[in-house]
């Protein structure tokens, strides 16, 4: 996405998104030096991008004088932004217009973003050439939310190196422990929406996104079964979809959202597999806070006819002698662990 000037200092990962931010440190050994997190409100969050006040500032202020475990090395951070303000794509441009490639980027781009170019930050890179044709891999993002980010940072004292959608920073850590080498969907849920992407060889294709997500699974149990949010979220992560005698109420209560995501799911797949001849996805694999349902794995697998399993990570990750989050809260950690794990090399590849 927007890359800055870096100075040869150490790194830190922080991801902002529409619930909450985080910040994490790792050193060269994988060893988890810094952590924190903070909660924080979707909705205070938007107003204050189109409001222009401090919320965004004032709550990055707070994580980084309150909320660190162990200690952050260095005030040069690596940013992942959420995936559903951002817009990743794959696709061909003829082979004649390289000598002025971003102008045919720019007028692609403009026909599937439904936001002015001049809006928006844009990044790419060729992926493939042949005498036909080029394909490239495109991202951008809104420059109001870009440059609000930078200047909330640059507030805390902190310089920004580097801005990258989030699912990006989630697919850093997964390719190496994931058997990330097979085209992948990556499923990420988080408390308020849904991004799926498909990753291969490394790289992340195409994106989508739909606005559902944890908070709105907890919602469905509770309207379904007519039970508080507290007992419907002890429902969700202790019993889910697995077998049992809640198992068909659950199920019921959660269906429609999570054929929601499978019709986002499926709308992704389709883009990419037209698009890259003779490539099919071969596995899924959930990730976010989310993604904690009993069984979830299993619904996929057999609503969409292909191999899905809950992403388990953190056996690559040591938080050493610093308190861990807690089991049910280290799905949460996933994209900053992403972002944090992001070497030198990888900024100016």
């Amino acid at each position: 996405m927007q890359r800055l000037l870096y100075k040869d200092k150490a790194l830190i990962g922080l991801d902002i998104s529409t619930s909450d931010i985080k910040v994490m440190a790792i050193n060269n050994k994988k060893d988890v030096i810094g952590y924190g997190a903070i909660d924080i409100s979707n909705e205070k969050f938007h107003k204050s991008l189109e409001e222009n006040d401090d919320y965004l500032l004032l709550q990055l202020k707070k994580l980084f004088s309150e909320k660190i475990h162990g200690h952050l090395p260095s005030p040069q951070v690596a940013v992942s932004i959420p995936t559903s303000q951002t817009y990743s794509r794959t696709f061909s441009v003829p082979a004649s217009t390289k000598k002025n490639l971003r102008e045919a980027i720019e007028l692609e781009i403009s026909q599937y973003i439904p936001i002015p170019v001049t809006s928006l930050y844009v990044d790419y890179e060729i992926i493939s050439e042949s005498e036909e044709n080029i394909n490239v891999l495109v991202s951008a993002a809104p420059r109001l939310l870009i440059d609000k980010i930078v200047d909330a940072c640059s507030r805390v004292n902190l310089t920004v190196n580097l801005v990258e959608p989030g699912i990006n920073s989630i697919a850093r850590l997964l390719r190496d422990i994931e058997e990330g080498d097979l085209p992948t969907v990556i499923v990420d849920i988080s408390s308020t929406a849904t991004d799926v992407a498909i990753l291969e060889k490394g790289i992340i294709r195409v994106t989508g996104s739909t606005a559902v997500g944890g908070n709105t699974f907890t919602l469905d149990i509770s309207k379904k079964l007519n039970i508080p949010l507290e007992k419907s979220h002890q429902l969700k992560v202790i019993h889910g979809l697995n077998p049992g005698s809640r198992q068909e109420s659950i199920t019921q209560a959660l269906n429609p959202s999570l054929k929601k995501i499978s019709l986002e799911i499926r709308r992704v797949m389709r883009y990419y597999e037209e698009r890259i001849k003779g490539i099919k996805v071969e596995q899924l694999i959930i990730v976010g806070g989310g993604s904690n349902i009993p069984g979830i794995g299993e619904f996929f697998t057999n609503n969409l006819v292909i191999p899905a399993r809950v992403a388990s990570p953190w056996q690559s990750l040591n938080f050493g002698k610093l308190p861990q989050p807690a089991k049910q809260l280290k799905p949460r950690y996933i994209t900053v662990a992403g972002i944090a794990s992001l070497t030198k090399e990888e900024i100016f590849k």
